[in-house]
């Protein structure tokens, strides 16, 4: 083996390349929601009551800023804060710190503009600090220019005592790439601001809440409210016990919440709630980091999305000192189930899913209850269930009884071709897109007449008392749909028999 010389030891400078480091702070996979997020949990950090978000879509050159009345920054805290990494995430930090490496006011600003610019008072006195990537790409330095003058969009007003205000100018990436054509960069922006509007009323809903909000934010003046996916405070609403998992980084508390069915909620509330994805796909554990939400929906591979479970949802708070043990982001947009959680979180899961299952069930083999003389029967076959009409149903026996004998077995065909060709495909599609927009066929006066002479002449053979046919037939599913129609129908019926 050859002789290999070494050269003397030393230490050589190999600070990265400005330009390049910043460039590539743009690529976190940052969206607009996320980014204006992770600037608004500086300001609540910083102890803001009010945070207004101002944003110019109409001008040539577009422009966002975030105004807050926190506590301010003096001169060499704006500095600090404007340097890259300012934070060690290994750090202990206050309970209520929503950060953790000290790279989400460049990084998430980055990510949205090319000119970021930051005017904080404390004890009215100002200090501006800017980074501009055209400059450090032209000069590859880390030079921060401080008190340059800054102007933000129209209707900016700089806090005169305690406060910051973050501006984004430059925006190329939020304007989608348009150039040239105002109207349709501005229909992106507001299109995006749409978007980022719910994110912000969601994640930060538990500051937004109750009648002395912790938080107020507004959107060029309008106020933002907040939406709470687990309608806590609906009175339909199942909200079982807090849990305790005690862990050496600290507790977290687990909660289990049944959202009221769709029937019981204001249609607007149901859909705000569901969100853009609907019920199916928000369903499962909402992770709260010190109230901010981290993680709204999914089970994190615990458990299936399935129609039974759909209303179901698991919360967690934790504390920011299990920030590496769920390996929570930079964008504080995703985390991770760790091992010291899992298994006891699976058992809390598979729990509470099973009671949700378990009313589906019950109530699903109360529709078909024999008892209850269903239009359709429910059938378990090798693990399959099949749906086929009720050939024994009051309605169907009596019209095949007034039959002429060589017509019977046909009329039995066409009721079983029905059963054969249910759109099984369709109502598994409409159930899994939009379950609560499908809606049995209205049945006319006649269609409803002919059920309540059928079914009520069963139930008056079968010793059913008058005075109880009404009560009966209200519990029907099929009356009970068509009940402004029905109640007049029955009613003459059974005085037909005084």
């Amino acid at each position: 083996m050859a002789n290999i010389l070494h050269s003397r030891k030393k230490q050589v400078d190999a600070s990265p390349y400005a330009s390049s480091l910043i460039e590539g702070h743009r690529d976190f996979g940052y969206s607009l929601e996320t980014a204006i997020a992770d600037i608004i949990d500086n300001s609540i950090t910083a102890n803001a009551k009010q945070v207004n978000i101002v944003v110019d879509t109409v001008s040539d050159d577009p422009a966002l800023a975030i105004i807050d009345d926190g506590n301010g920054m003096t001169e060499s805290e704006l500095i600090d804060a404007m340097r890259l990494g300012s934070k060690n995430p290994l750090h202990q930090r206050d309970a209520k710190d929503l950060g953790r490496f000290g790279l989400g006011l460049k990084s998430a600003s980055f990510s949205q503009c090319r000119r970021l610019s930051v005017a904080s008072v404390r004890d009215g006195t100002l200090t501006t600090a800017i980074w501009d990537l055209d400059e450090i790409g032209r000069r590859n330095d880390w030079n921060l220019d401080l008190n340059e003058d800054i102007d933000g969009p129209p209707g900016v007003e700089f806090p005169t005592e305690h406060g910051t205000v973050v501006v984004w100018k430059k925006l190329d990436r939020l304007s989608g790439g348009i150039v040239g054509d105002a109207a349709k960069r501005g229909e992106y922006l507001n299109a995006a601001l749409s978007n980022a509007e719910r994110y912000i009323r969601l994640v930060f809903h538990r500051f937004l809440s109750g009648t002395r909000p912790k938080l107020r934010i507004t959107l060029n003046g309008r106020r933002l409210k907040p939406i709470d996916p687990l309608a806590s405070s609906h009175s339909a609403a199942q909200i079982g016990p807090e849990e305790v998992v005690p862990l050496p980084s600290g507790n977290v508390v687990i909660q289990c919440v049944t959202l009221p069915h769709h029937k019981m909620m204001m249609e607007a509330d149901w859909i705000e709630v569901g969100g853009p994805d609907g019920h199916l796909r928000s369903q499962g554990l909402y992770v709260y980091r010190g109230n901010r939400l981290i993680i709204a929906g999914g089970w994190l591979g615990l458990a299936r999305q399935t129609e039974l479970t759909k209303l179901c949802r698991v919360r967690i708070d934790i504390p920011n000192s299990m920030d590496a043990l769920w390996k929570i982001d930079v964008k504080k947009a995703s985390a991770q189930l760790p091992p010291a959680i899992g298994s006891r979180l699976r058992r809390i899961i598979e729990g509470f899913l099973g009671t949700s299952r378990r009313t589906y069930q019950r109530r699903g083999q109360r529709l078909v209850d024999p008892e209850r003389h269903p239009l359709w029967s429910r059938l378990s076959q090798d693990g399959k269930i099949v749906f086929r009409p009720n050939l024994e149903h009051p309605a169907f026996a009596r019209f095949a009884s007034e039959l002429p004998e060589q017509f019977r077995a046909g009329f039995e065909t066409c009721l079983q071709l029905l059963g054969s060709g249910l759109p099984i495909e369709a109502l598994h599609a409409d159930l899994l897109g939009n379950a609560e927009a499908l809606e049995q066929d209205e049945a006319d006066e006649r269609q409803v007449r002919e059920m309540v002479n059928a079914v009520g002449g069963t139930l008056l053979d079968a010793g059913i008392a008058k005075d109880r046919i009404k009560d009966v037939l209200r519990a029907h599913d099929f009356f009970r749909k068509t009940w402004t129609t029905a109640e007049s129908v029955i009613d003459q019926y059974i005085g037909d028999f005084e």
